[in-house]
């Protein structure tokens, strides 16, 4: 049973995802059932990333190999996937967290133009 509801803002996750082998795409999709399914979603599938207003990363790994894929919460029960990355490095790279921040603001918007306000 679904306890939220994960979308993707516009082609940013798809574009990311059909980018991935198949083994990674299986594995991502297993990390959204998680998120959809479980009350509490473990740290080592969804982390807030400190200072940055409501973005957390979805932690995917495969062998030695590490993916993230930014997202938010809108309206408590609404995930809303956005950029992912594979991660090469130790830190989360700058460019990446502030494209989430774009996407994240750009969705909003969007959400308040669609609300008339």
């Amino acid at each position: 049973m679904k306890v939220r509801e994960v979308i993707a803002y516009k082609n940013y996750f798809e574009d990311f995802l059909i980018s991935q082998p198949q083994k990674v795409q299986g594995k991502i999709f297993k990390i959204i059932e998680a998120i959809e399914t479980l009350e509490r979603v473990p740290t080592n599938y969804l982390k807030h990333l400190e200072e940055t207003n409501g973005i957390y990363e979805a932690r995917i790994q495969l062998a030695s190999n590490i993916w993230r894929v930014f997202c938010f919460f809108d309206s408590g029960k609404l995930v809303v996937l956005l950029n992912g990355f594979q991660k090469k490095t130790q830190k989360t790279p700058k460019n990446e967290i502030e494209k989430a921040l774009r996407l994240m603001e750009m969705y909003y918007n969007e959400k308040s133009e669609e609300n008339g306000n």
